[in-house]
């Protein structure tokens, strides 16, 4: 394969990655709306963008596994084809946290909200915006870019916690609650992932541009291993 030829395919698999990025930011908000609106038929729609969301990884994984042994790449070649690779995975991953958003609703059936969705609505916005950053970051190499959004979990991980406390006071005050109240901390629960599945994105960039593989730490590390 001619180096230009082996360019432009790198190329179409970053252009790859930024589309099923798409897919994902889609399915994070969708899952979001559609539990905050009680939308079923909307839900039932998410598993099946799942699908064609993981059709694509795999499809990009196989292009990836087989440019790796036609081409032997070194350096940064294999680097972005490697980092292509895991941010396939995490898409694939993020858009499993959407899915699962869907399954609570639909497991809801006719039972309504405890409360109405704020919060959790505004953690798939924030989610959705980082992931679109992030991978614009990729797209760019832009590894300054890369390294700001990971600091920006913070606000995720606040939300997080919010959530968390309100619904911690509907169950005390109405124990009968708890069940709702948990399908809500779920859901939330999996958008605070979904962020931090950024995150490790943002560490491939900067591992694309600058060859060092390091993992970045927020202020919120110690409250998410506790």
């Amino acid at each position: 394969m001619l180096r230009k030829t082996f360019s432009q395919e790198l190329q179409q698999l970053k252009d790859d990655v930024i589309e099923l990025g798409k897919i994902v930011q889609q399915m994070i908000l969708q899952s979001v709306s559609a539990l905050k609106n009680r939308d079923i038929q909307s839900s039932h729609q998410i598993l099946e963008l799942d699908k064609e969301v993981n059709a694509r990884r795999f499809q990009i994984e196989n292009q990836v596994l087989v440019l790796i042994a036609t081409q032997q790449p070194m350096a940064y070649d294999l680097r972005l084809l490697a980092s292509i690779l895991e941010i396939a995975g995490e898409l694939e991953r993020i858009g499993d946290y959407a899915k699962g958003i869907a399954h609570i609703n639909i497991r809801m059936g006719d039972l309504p909200l405890i409360k109405p969705l704020i919060d959790i609505p505004r953690m798939a916005e924030k989610c959705s915006d980082m992931l679109n950053r992030a991978l614009q970051a990729f797209l760019q190499e832009d590894e300054k870019t890369a390294r700001a959004i990971p600091l920006e979990d913070d606000e995720v991980d606040f939300l997080y916690l919010q959530i968390y406390r309100e619904l911690m006071t509907f169950i005390i005050e109405d124990p009968t609650k708890i069940e709702r109240a948990n399908w809500l901390l779920w859901a939330a629960h999996n958008l605070e992932r979904s962020a931090d599945r950024v995150t490790n994105i943002c560490e491939r960039t900067i591992y694309v541009t600058s060859g060092i593989m390091k993992e970045i730490s927020s202020s919120d590390d110690e409250f998410k291993t506790m």
